[in-house]
């Protein structure tokens, strides 16, 4: 039996120097953790009768115990108190549904042809990591922008070091094809130190390299290789022209604005890197009865800051209780200088205000999420584990009757709704007729080899409307184009063929997905599914109607409309045409054996 807890004896005991404190309810479940300077000063507040807020009145309703940790230094305080939170995850105290790491691009500079790659944990590989980026999409367009601009190889090196000829990259101007010795060790190191440069925010540097390289490569006659040059520094150009800042001061720094309606709380994370804004991201902590927004930022601000690397300063909303306690232990962590500000001018003060829109933008979009479509996608992001909503959804099905005027759907949703303007259907080969996988696997790859040149944008979720067999040779393709790490997922329509008893497959795993009927993440497979299985269909339908209005004739090749009318006109229609031997259309003027053997073919094998 729990003796019971008397709280004048356990504030007698209390010892004044630093620590952490732990209240934990009838259940022994902590419900919140907190850090003091003063252990009895602090506890004892909690027990005093006249309580300000009613948050701590509603939580000390449900204390019946508190224990503590005595530190030697209130910075081991701070750092304890976030890893109790992170282990806990007590109803009181701010918490974070986020808690990934942020993604990095990782430069291998230690090898003799470098890569540049997505990187997400620790950083212990010998080369160069830029970042962080607010997200994954964020680090692929960078990705990708990179590779457009300078040609950089990003395949693993079991595929870079068993290479006879050139893959596809190569022929789609994305690589230099170093693995099969097209470019030589020095030229790539050029490029790649380009590269570097340009995630370093020198866009003025690499310009002038271009231009001298360019300006050398005309001087000896390499025209060929000037025009690169040449189209890669239009590129640059191109690139530059859509970043959002570019400021002469090219610190590294985080901005974050807050707002609020008292019940949601948005705190929004700008990122500046090299000067320039690459991204934000939006946080919704959560505090049961806290409006204070100094004390939700002070317990967001440890929370994420002791979790990940800091930039060298931190721009905050407003004055925060740890800052300096913070700093001094983000200090030690980082092996440099942090500074937390909140007073700032200038351009911090200019960046500050747009962190502070995007805020209240994040918080009334967050408000309005029940509106069934965000609240669709967001459902979505929870359901296949993603770090964030996705923002863009394609989905493909195939429709033909017998495997007659077989068409392709591709479907594009955004979180406006049906993005019909991309929309797209595929007329595929005779040689898919009748077979589901070959036409799902032809439509993708010429889907895909499009979003791979960078002419289409990348979708965040894959809908395939299949089973195991339609996904399996999905990922056949996108392995083909190096595409095989976006989120695909498989859409069969169960058993019962009833809405609501779908089943999801996903690549690697042994049993399906089931979402419950009413759930939001179902609702928008559904619709997405539903629309490409209606846009396949009116295509199928389109293409036979014009296949069966269309004269067999006219599909044979070589035979034109002058040799057309003469047949018909000779035989008395297409009937007779038909029922024609060889022989007899050699007679007719302008049919020579080869093509009256030709239009004989043609036509049994349409009769059969």
């Amino acid at each position: 039996m729990t003796e019971p807890f008397e709280i004048k004896s356990f504030l007698r005991g209390l010892t004044h120097r630093p620590g952490v404190y732990r209240m934990l309810d009838a259940k022994h479940k902590v419900i919140y953790v907190g850090k003091a300077r003063d252990l009895k000063k602090r506890v004892s507040t909690y027990f005093q009768r006249s309580q300000a807020a009613p948050k701590t009145a509603a939580m000390m309703e449900r204390v019946a115990r508190v224990d503590v940790t005595v530190v030697n230094t209130e910075a081991e305080a701070l750092v304890l108190e976030y890893n109790l939170i992170k282990q806990h995850k007590p109803r009181f105290n701010v918490l974070l549904r986020d808690d990934k790491s942020y993604p990095y691009i990782y430069a291998s500079t230690n090898q003799k042809f470098p890569r540049l790659r997505f990187h997400r944990g620790a950083r212990k590989g010998r080369g160069r990591y830029f970042g962080p980026y607010p997200s994954a999409r964020a680090v692929r367009q960078t990705l990708n922008d990179l590779q457009k601009l300078f040609m950089i190889r990003n395949c693993e090196d079991s595929f870079f070091n068993n290479r006879t000829r050139p893959c596809l990259q190569y022929q789609i101007k994305r690589c230099t094809a170093p693995c099969v010795g097209i470019v030589d060790a020095a030229q790539y190191r050029k490029d790649i130190d380009a590269a570097i440069q340009f995630l370093e925010g020198r866009n003025e540097s690499v310009v002038n390299a271009f231009v001298t390289r360019m300006e050398q490569a005309s001087r000896a006659q390499e025209y060929e290789q000037a025009a690169r040059f040449r189209d890669q520094i239009a590129k640059l150009k191109a690139v530059e022209a859509k970043q959002l800042v570019k400021r002469g001061d090219r610190k590294d720094l985080d901005v974050l604005g807050f707002a609020s309606n008292a019940a949601v709380h948005c705190v929004t994370v700008v990122f500046i890197r090299n000067g320039s804004v690459i991204g934000s991201r939006d946080h919704f902590p959560r505090l049961p009865g806290e409006t204070d927004k100094a004390k939700l930022l002070n317990g967001f601000v440890t929370q994420y800051y002791l979790g990940r690397d800091a930039p060298a300063e931190i721009v905050l909303d407003a004055e925060i209780e740890d800052a300096a306690v913070l700093e001094q232990e983000l200090r030690v962590r980082a092996g440099r200088k942090v500074a937390i500000r909140h007073r700032v001018r200038g351009d911090r003060a200019r960046w500050l205000a747009m962190a502070r829109t995007n805020a209240q933008q994040g918080l009334n979009l967050r408000v309005a999420s029940n509106a069934t479509i965000q609240r669709q996608f967001a459902a979505l992001g929870d359901a296949f584990g993603l770090e964030e909503a996705p923002e863009r959804l394609e989905c493909f099905d195939v429709s033909h009757t017998s495997g007659e005027a077989t068409v392709a759907s591709c479907v594009v949703f955004n979180t406006a709704g049906p993005l019909k303007s991309d929309y797209r259907r595929f007329n595929l080969s005779p040689a898919s007729a009748g077979d589901d996988y070959a036409a799902m696997a032809e439509a993708l790859r010429r889907r895909y080899k499009r979003v791979k040149k960078g002419e289409v944008p990348t979708p965040d979720v894959l809908f395939i409307d299949g089973g195991k067999g339609q996904l399996a040779e999905a990922m056949k393709v996108l392995a083909e184009l190096e595409l095989d790490w976006l989120t695909v997922v498989s859409v069969a329509k169960g058993r019962a063929r009833r809405p609501g008893a779908e089943r999801l497959y996903r690549p690697g795993d042994d049993r399906p997905m089931q979402l419950p009927p009413d759930s939001p993440a179902l609702l928008a497979i559904q619709q997405v599914r539903d629309e490409a299985h209606r846009f396949a269909i009116a295509g199928h339908r389109q293409r036979r109607a014009r296949a069966r209005r269309e004269s067999p004739l006219e599909r044979i090749p070589g035979l034109g409309p002058k040799k057309r009318r003469e047949l018909l006109r000779q035989f008395g229609g297409l009937q007779g045409v038909a029922g024609a031997g060889v022989d007899d259309l050699v007679k007719v003027r302008g049919i020579g054996r080869s093509l009256a053997e030709t239009i004989y073919n043609e036509l049994h094998v349409e009769r059969q």
